[in-house]
């Protein structure tokens, strides 16, 4: 079982940037980003194979970026250009096997989440 801890969320303005991190126990070769705000399904954001293949959904491309630190076992999102509809509750998620899409179904390990709130 690998163990994810996300860190970095916090409350900014609209226009503003955060940059989240997620810790995990050990390497996986799938790791990703999901958000969920009140009342809505849970989103995928982005993900990133083990050798840095990314992929992103439309809602965040060109606003966020998502890196890995294998060394680390450290997992990035840099959100720049934040809008108030990205309030949500940010959620680190990782597998252990080849991931090709931004489903939940994917993803076996998740972190507790981190909440994000940006205010116009």
């Amino acid at each position: 079982q690998v163990q994810l801890v996300e860190s970095g969320g916090g409350s900014v303005q609209a226009g503003g940037s955060l940059r989240l991190s997620c810790a995990a126990s050990a390497y996986t070769a799938c790791m990703g980003w999901f958000r969920q705000a009140p009342g809505k399904e849970r989103e995928g954001l982005a993900r990133i194979r083990g050798y840095g293949n990314t992929m992103y959904a439309d809602s965040v491309r060109d606003r966020f970026t998502i890196s890995r630190d294998n060394a680390k076992f450290t997992l990035y999102l840099q959100m720049n250009s934040l809008k108030p509809e990205d309030t949500a509750i940010y959620y680190c998620a990782a597998d252990d096997r080849f991931c090709s899409t931004l489903e939940r179904q994917e993803y076996n390990y998740w972190g507790q989440g981190t909440q994000v709130t940006v205010s116009s």
